[in-house]
């Protein structure tokens, strides 16, 4: 039977004993850590099984309390979503009299069920933390002051518009926050839009740019085609460059009830990971030669005849190119290259092909190189091949990082897009001037030149070249002056000795956060720097999508702490301070200085068609979060109540208005549904035709109920007319959607009449395997920049250097040519820990995550640690081609091979083994600390997005 969670919380505990309250009083009072306190009382090993002996009412939550009795207060809950990674776990906050008091399991979410790992499980600390930053801050003499926010606002605007008048809007470049909400995002790119300039960024860059880039040119959108529930449906699944075990715990859950209904899995990962374990299948790869694996699975697949061929005729292009790529990658030159036997790649070719549907999963381990994009394209191409998109149990899997990394990425602060991935160029800007209620020319006239409004901005990961290199070579009037780190943690970006070469040469650096990050210890200025206290997610409401974009809606748990402020309101004083926060909430109500988040949203979805962030309603989401137990865990939909028949959390896109009560589309390109019910075909994205050859459906490969039986390109007022259907708009929608298309037509009368229709909006097309305007149609193995198979770099190089690329010069080829690999024979990578998230700084300033995992670390295999004397426990230095020598333990294990090592990369506050706790604001420094792994890593970007490359560098060892 279900698990049904009472329906009130109980009242709190009235007093107690006069002796019980003193001797409670005095143990609040004392400082023992938690582990002494449970070794003193007896409660470490054994403990659990004690417990579980105990009748239930025996151990209560423990609270302290004052001499005098508290009032009793009612207790109630909040529903609000994990601020950790992408997967969506719900949380239930017990709030009494304003405090946060205790969290209860979300049994009723469909996503998590209950279960939390480490992170989730303590994100109460997160809305308390005691290592927060409390109040407006600045740097004075290389010592933080206390101002207020008055002064921070008039002393940071001052000191923009002055910047704006020497050097142009171009001049500062504001890094967003992918744990933002979608409104928080969203209002972001607006507000830097209004400033006049598209140098605006956040973490996507650094995680899954190459995703989106490269999965959005494939098949349309750039996102999870499916759902971590829908692995339920799943013959097989290979994860590849992902560890969910310690990344995504809790979407395990759901793999692992296919396992147990007899799914197939396999693992590829150069690191026998915590995944790696339930595998029954584990193949070691060489990093960064993942196409080449890629090819040779397929190299099997087509060789045997396993391909889906009605799928391929049908629903795809250019699958022929690959084949002749393919064909190249025999299984000898498979095994050269990546390390893998031929029998182990066969296998996993036939456990695909023979166990379907197989789904692909994939995270960092894919996309974080300087051929991420090719990465991609190469899973996707493997899923075409299959068959396995749009199909229940298939997909392509894209497990994200940050809480909301997906909705910012759909609707935040991107360099080269606005909102919904309309792009910058003059059309765009004039669909969102209309929008936002003011005028194009007024929009322009922010901005140093039309040419500098169309073009895509600088991004988060070459911000400090923007600053470092020569004005000749920067691609935009003025090198960055001033930088706004909103939101984002500098050490989970690579190159962090430019990084603070740069941040000591910029006129002004200023933080806002609720975490004072490493940013605000590693700088090395005396003066310049500001620290702007940042509410949590917990001290705010809004909206956010999980990696399956299934949309959230947070409720506030608590009210601001400290003298934390709301993004939106410190977005609004700026506006102010800068002269156009009318402009800036024109549509939105404020409310004592912040801009109403439900006001927002509502913007959000009469702006954002293409992705369909239009059907899901502050009103729509709420209901939602009231009402998560009438969702199915495996479907996800509504069985019964009032969103019946709903997807949960109305998966984008969630087609058209409100009012037409769109579903949501849980799985993405399957025809088995209808548009009204949550189907879709490919998108129309790249015209009809391309050198000769139809880029539309097949005729008969259209969705459930279509009355267009065959392939069809994007809706527009002309298609419409065409077909005969101009006339079911309404007299107010013609007004609106003469001269547009589905994604301009403000009204959605286009999207209305098609979707009635049975058609898409976007069209009916087919999916890319050749992608012509990337720099390689057809994904070609590429050896890494810092490649220790200097054999193979003649036969496999990288690409040319760029002279402007995201307005900085990129260098690939000059990079390659240097051999490093004699002085540093050890490849290096890096990956993630269950207890850590990110950057680290909030997590590691989590007491309870704190106490699980105290230093940064090094795995090394048996045999590199006996060369150097390297014993688990004890200090090495890891020394790279930078100059970097970061100084951590060492961790010596079978679990990763003879010549590679491994690091996590969630540290930060130690620069070239000195602990920086001085240079933090007074009990602001995380409690553990270490060094970045990203300090020593090395250049390389990827050749679409930009993306950074963490996953293949090399190093050396040393005893410290």
């Amino acid at each position: 039977m279900p698990v049904v969670k009472k329906s009130a919380v109980g009242a709190a505990v009235a007093g107690a004993t006069p002796a019980l309250q003193q001797g409670l009083a005095r143990a609040a009072a004392a400082t023992v850590k938690r582990r002494t306190f449970l070794v003193r009382a007896g409660l470490t090993a054994g403990a659990a099984g004690l417990a579980r002996s105990l009748p239930f009412n025996v151990i209560e939550p423990a609270r302290a309390a004052d001499p005098k009795a508290a009032p009793v207060g009612t207790a109630e809950i909040k529903h609000t979503v994990c601020t950790h990674c992408s997967v969506g776990c719900s949380v239930e906050a017990v709030v009494s009299n304003g405090v946060w008091i205790r969290q209860e399991p979300a049994f009723d979410s469909p996503l998590n069920m209950g279960a939390h790992c480490a992170k989730g499980a303590s994100v109460r600390e997160h809305g308390h933390g005691e290592h927060r930053l409390r109040y407006p801050m600045k740097l004075v003499a290389g010592k933080y002051q206390r101002i207020s926010w008055d002064q921070a606002i008039n002393e940071i605007g001052d000191r923009m518009l002055a910047l704006r008048k020497d050097a142009g809007p171009d001049s500062i470049m504001t890094i967003g926050g992918s744990k933002h909400s979608n409104e928080q995002a969203y209002l972001m790119r607006k507000f830097v839009s209004m400033w006049g300039t598209n140098n605006c960024d956040h973490q996507a860059r650094i995680c899954h740019s190459t995703t989106v880039a490269g999965v959005a040119q494939t098949f349309g959108y750039g996102a999870m085609t499916n759902s971590f529930n829908d692995l339920h449906f799943s013959k097989a699944v290979m994860f590849i460059g992902s560890n969910p075990a310690e990344a995504h715990p809790i979407s395990m859950l759901h793999f692992l009830h296919a396992k147990e209904l007899g799914a197939k899995m396999i693992v590829i990962d150069p690191r026998f990971t915590r995944t790696a374990r339930f595998a029954h299948h584990y193949v070691r790869i060489r990093p960064g030669t993942d196409i080449a694996l890629v090819w040779g699975i397929l190299w099997h697949v087509f060789g045997n005849g396993w391909e889906d061929k009605a799928f391929i005729e049908q629903r795809t292009y250019g699958m022929d190119d690959v084949r002749k790529e393919v064909a190249k990658w025999t299984p000898d030159k498979v095994s050269d290259v990546t390390g893998v036997p031929e029998a182990s790649v066969r296998l996993a070719a036939e456990m695909l092909a023979k166990n379907k549907p197989s789904s692909v999963v994939w995270c960092m381990g894919i996309t974080q190189h300087h051929v991420g994009t090719a990465n991609v394209r190469a899973l996707s191409i493997l899923q075409l091949a299959l068959g396995n998109i749009g199909v229940a149990g298939g997909g392509a899997n894209i497990y994200r990082g940050h809480d909301n990394v997906q909705g910012a990425t759909d609707v935040g602060p991107n360099p080269d897009s606005l909102p919904g991935y309309y792009g910058v160029a003059e059309g765009a800007w004039k669909y969102f001037a209309t929008a936002w209620g003011v005028d194009y020319n007024w929009l322009k006239s922010r901005f140093a030149s039309k040419e500098l409004m169309e073009k895509p901005g600088m991004a988060v990961s070459r911000w400090f070249d923007g600053v470092l290199e020569k004005n000749q070579f920067v691609d935009q009037p003025s090198n960055l002056r001033a930088v706004l780190y909103w939101g984002h943690a500098p050490n989970s970006q690579t190159r962090l000795p430019d990084m603070k070469a740069a941040m000591q040469k910029l006129d002004m650096l200023v933080v806002i956060d609720p975490y004072p990050t490493m940013t605000a210890a590693m700088h090395g200025r005396t003066d310049g720097v500001y620290l702007l206290p940042a509410t949590t997610q917990f001290e705010t409401s809004g909206s956010v999508t999980a990696s399956n974009r299934s949309i959230q809606w947070r409720e506030k748990v608590i009210e601001p702490l400290f003298e934390c402020k709301t993004d939106q309101e410190i977005m609004y004083l700026f506006a102010r301070k800068f002269g156009f926060a009318e402009q800036l909430v024109k549509n939105i109500k404020v409310v004592n200085n912040e801009p109403v988040i439900e006001d927002i949203l509502r913007e959000i979805n009469r702006t954002c068609w293409t992705i369909g962030y239009t059907g899901c309603s502050p009103e729509r989401l709420k209901l939602h979060m009231q009402n998560k137990h009438t969702f199915n865990p495996t479907t996800l939909r509504a069985d019964s109540g009032p969103c019946k028949g709903d997807y949960y959390g109305l998966p984008w896109p969630c087609w058209g208005t409100p009012e037409m009560k769109h579903p949501g589309t849980p799985i993405l390109y399957d025809l088995s549904k209808s548009v009204a019910e949550g189907g879709l075909p490919f998108r129309a994205n790249w015209g009809v035709e391309h050198n000769g050859v139809t880029l539309l459906a097949a005729d008969g490969s259209t969705t459930n109920a279509s009355e267009l039986d065959t392939g069809y390109p994007e809706f527009d007022h002309v298609f419409l007319k065409k077909l005969g259907w101009w006339s079911e708009l309404t007299p107010a929608e013609v007004a609106q959607a003469e001269g547009k298309n589905w994604k301009t037509d403000l009204s959605g009368g286009i999207i209305r009449v098609a979707i009635q229709h049975g058609c898409a909006p976007f069209g009916n097309a087919r999916a890319r395997c050749n992608v012509w305007n990337f720099p390689d149609p057809v994904p070609v193995h590429r050896e890494p920049l810092l490649s220790p198979r200097r054999d193979l770099v003649a036969r496999y190089p990288t690409y040319e250097d760029k002279a402007s690329f995201w307005r900085v010069p990129t260098l690939y080829k000059s990079v390659q040519q240097v051999d490093f690999s004699k002085q540093y024979p050890l490849i290096m990578t890096s990956g993630r820990l269950v207890e850590y998230e990110g950057g680290g700084d909030e997590t590691r300033s989590n007491p309870w995550l704190a106490e699980l995992q105290q230093n940064m670390f090094c795995e090394i295999n048996p045999a590199d640690a006996a060369q150097v004397g390297a014993v688990t426990g004890h200090y090495i230095n890891v020394e790279t081609p930078t100059g970097a020598r970061m100084k951590m333990m060492a961790m010596v294990t079978p679990r990763v091979p003879p010549g590679l090592v491994w690091m996590p990369f969630h540290f930060g506050g130690w620069w070239n083994g000195e602990d920086m706790v001085d240079k933090y604001p007074e009990g602001a420094a995380p409690l553990v600390r270490g060094e970045a792994v990203n300090s020593g890593w090395s250049y390389g970007y990827d050749a679409v997005t930009m993306m950074q490359e963490t996953k293949v560098s090399l190093c050396r060892l040393a005893r410290a």
